[in-house]
Parts: structure tokens; sequence; C-alpha cells
């Protein structure tokens, strides 16, 4: 878990969900990052003001892309980034107010114990040092990150510890990937094929999708921040560091690449104009360069300003010299087959929500069934399933939903790009014998202990919400989408 030190979560919630620390080993956790303020506050949360300044420097460290940012005003992104910079910060209160703390002594196991820092299987103080100096962090904003880090994970166990879980969920995960049923059912896929996509609906789509479908040729340079050229040493040791935190101060500062370059005798890359799968405007590829690094230059939204671009704690400084914005039009065949592939994936869409529908309001019975299949020329196939294993039609996801349906029950499932799609029928079930001596017992009792314990994150998460008064700056936020 030491291994990205610098990184900052790029995932976004639809709303404010506290169960993203789930996740308790991601390290870049609150920071000081919330900042109060009395001018342009975006959120305030309880009498704590979060100021749009450092709401901005969290989205600058998010890496968006070029297409997310100038997207921004027109979509919630902004608004789901908002969600879950704010959920941060209520776990940092919860943690706070229900007295979870962390010693310096545990702090200090935690981190002896960390096979990262251990020679011979003993704790290295030489290899911790060193860690922190490639790592370009100190050691007590290293240390807070592992103590926040340890707090989260104490609060999930203080909700989650203790669950004296009942027989029946570990025998209910158990039945979900083990039983006997039998269906019927229909294939969906060879109907939907058919469906005829026509020209009108393809310029439409793309009419009103224009600006999607440019393409951006960006001429960029670059050079790896060497410590021959800054300290004149081959070493990174803590003297580089400090020459790359004063870069980095400089390039907020408005510093110029040619200042940079005069300074430090670099030797710039340039890059000719290449588009983000790095080929030029005749389709040839550039010259090789690191593609997280390249991904890195090329999303930088600014034109002929520098940016400090870590890489595997390998530091770059970059810049975009020009932008050029080039229309794809219908004569390119790439741009046609995904807007004909985009409307086959909406019309199965609208095709499966109509039949759910009927299933839902008891309209799809088993006169239905037969009705549908000699209207649409589909053939009713019976098969019987004894476990998530049996994937000889349909793969484990789906027969794990399948094993849900009630007998005499109907079911549409699908898998998660549209591409497969059934009506299943469930005929006959028969459960297997379970008791704790069945074969993986202990996982599935782990599985059966997982899923409760979510239930129980789902509903801290409803009470916190409701525990903390937030308000949003509506004005303030509509201003930052329209100008990121």
């Amino acid at each position: 878990m030491l291994t990205s030190i610098r990184k900052v979560t790029t995932s976004v919630l639809a709303k404010i969900l506290i169960a993203i620390i789930i996740l308790p080993f991601l390290f870049w956790g609150m920071g000081d990052v919330f900042r109060s303020g009395n001018q342009n506050v975006i959120v305030t949360i309880e009498s704590e003001k979060v100021s749009a300044q450092s709401f901005v420097e969290y989205v600058n460290r998010l890496n968006l892309n070029e297409q997310q940012r100038n997207n921004m005003a027109e979509t919630d992104l902004l608004d789901k980034i908002l969600s879950d910079y704010v959920a941060k910060k209520i776990i940092a209160l919860e943690i706070i107010n229900q007295g979870v703390s962390l010693n310096n002594q545990s702090l200090k196991k935690i981190i002896t114990a960390d096979d990262t820092f251990k020679e011979d299987d003993k704790f290295s103080r030489t290899k911790y040092e060193k860690f922190l100096l490639e790592s370009g962090i100190s050691a007590p904003v290293f240390e807070q990150n592992i103590a926040a880090q340890e707090k989260k994970r104490q609060l999930l166990t203080f909700l989650s510890e203790g669950i004296n879980l009942p027989e029946f969920m570990v025998k209910q995960e158990y039945t979900n990937e083990n039983q006997i049923k039998t269906i019927q059912y229909l294939e969906l896929d060879s109907l939907y094929k058919n469906h005829p996509i026509t020209k009108e609906e393809i310029i439409k789509t793309y009419e009103s999708n224009k600006k999607l479908f440019t393409q951006d040729f960006k001429k960029i340079n670059y050079v790896e921040l060497l410590p021959e050229n800054l300290t004149g040493q081959k070493e990174y040791n803590e003297s580089y560091f400090k020459k790359i935190d004063e870069i980095e101060n400089t390039v907020l500062d408005g510093g110029k690449m040619s200042n940079f370059v005069k300074e430090f005798n670099l030797s710039l890359i340039v890059v000719g104009e290449t588009n983000r799968l790095k080929k030029n405007k005749s389709g040839k590829d550039i010259a090789k360069i690191d593609n997280d690094l390249f991904t890195k230059i090329f999303n930088a939204k600014t034109v002929s300003k520098p940016e400090l671009i870590n890489i595997n704690n390998k530091y770059y400084l970059s810049e975009i010299l020009s932008v050029d914005k080039i229309a794809r039009t219908l004569d390119d065949k790439k741009i046609k087959e995904a807007i004909v592939s985009q409307l086959k994936t909406k019309h199965v869409i609208e095709s499966n929500t109509k039949i759910v529908k009927d299933m839902f309001e008891g309209l799809f019975t088993k006169k239905q069934f037969q009705k549908f299949s000699n209207d649409n020329n589909l053939e009713i196939k019976s098969m019987t399933l004894k476990n998530v294993k049996d994937e000889t039609i349909f793969n484990s996801g789906m027969i794990k939903e399948i094993f849900k349906i009630n007998d005499g029950d109907f079911q549409l499932i699908t898998n998660s790009l549209f591409t497969k799609n059934y009506i299943i029928l469930a005929e006959k079930t028969i459960d297997l014998p379970f008791d704790n001596n069945v074969k993986d017992y202990e996982q599935y009792k782990t599985k059966a202990k997982f899923n409760l314990s979510n239930q129980i994150y789902s509903t801290f998460d409803k009470m916190i919400n409701n525990k903390y008064d937030i308000k949003i700056n509506e004005k303030v936020l509509s201003r930052i989408k329209n100008t990121l």
C-alpha cells in the first residue's frame, strides 16, 4: 500500500456516499484541503466553510481529461466530485465524533510491520528514509496519512465487528450459487441484431453530438528533470526534491518554460502535432513516448503553460505549444460505426425496458411468452443449470441472477454491454443440501458477512447524511463549472 503516496482518487459519486471508505487502503485522504473562509465559499459543513480555491485545487489534482473539462458546464461531473469531496470531510468529522484515535506507539507498529521497509525480516530505518526521499514526501506528512487511513479502518471495524451472523444468511449465499434450476429462455440477440438503423438516424445523432466528434492535435514539448540538471549530482537526494518543490511553486506562480530551460540548461523534446492515440494527421505514429507520461501531457488543458508531472517518482516538465481542433465527419468510417453501435445499443435498452415493464405489471404471462416467440420467430429453448460454473450458455453473473428467480416467474437478464439478452422463465428449482460441512462453507460465510456489512454501511451512510448540515453555494459551483 506504500507505492503511490502522491496519487489522489479519481473516482466520482452520484451523491454523497460515505461508503466510499470501504476502500480503506487508498492513501491520499483528507489532507489539509478544506480551508475556512468567508469569501467564495462553495460549501458549508456544519460551521466549517470550504473555499472555492481549495476545491479547485482538489479538482486539478484529479487529472481529468480534456473532454471531461470541456464538458464540465453541461454535465454533473463537478457535482459528483463535490459530493466525493464533502464525503471525505464528513468521514473525518465522524472519526473525531466517534472518538477514534491512534497513539504514536500504534502508528509505529503499523509502519515497522510493513514489508516495504524490512530488510532480513527486520525494520530498516535506511529503507524507510530512502522511501521518503524517493517519494518526495516528509515523514510527518506520510505518517499523518497512515494515521488517517488507520482511523478510517477503525471506524469501519467499529461499525461491522461483533456481527452475530444468522446461519440462514450463509445458506442464502450458498443457494445463490448452488442449486438445480430448470428454465425456458428466449435469446433476443438475433432479433436485436437485425434491427435496421436508418441514414436519417445516423445524421441526426451526428448533428446532435457534433462537438464530441472533434479531434485535437497538439504540439507538445517535455523534459525529464534529472538530478544532474537540478543539483549537479546524480542522487535523488533531499536537495533534488527541494528543487522540485521550488519548480512546482514557480509553475503555479506562472513561470515560463523558457525560464526553466535557461536556468537548468534543459534539452527539450519536441513532439509534432499528434492526437491522443499518438498519431499525426496522416495517421502515422509519432516518436515513442511512455503512455502514462503522454496521457498526462496530452490531457493538459492550457496552452503555453508548463506543468510538473510525476510518473513513478520521476519528474517532468511539459507544455502544450498549440492545439488544432479537427472535425471528424461521417466520411470517417470509425465515426459512423460508433454512431451505429450507439443507436443499436439504444434500441436494445428501449426494447428491454418495455419487456421489463410488462413483466412488472404482470402482462408478460406464459401465453405472452409464447406469442412473443411466434411473432418474432424466436425458438423457446430449455436447459437445466446445476451451479454458477455451468457456463454453457450464460456467464456466471447471469446464472446468479437466474438462480434468484422464483419458479413460475419471468426475468430479463443481460450482460453489461447489452450484447447478450435473454427472457428467462424459471420452471423448477431443487435446493441442494446445506450444513456447515459443505465445501467452501467459510467462503460463503465471508460473503454473507460482507453483504451484511454493506447493509450496515448503507444505513450508516443515510444516518450520517441526515446528521450533518450541508449547504452548497450553487452560484459558486456554477461559476467553477464555467471556468475550469
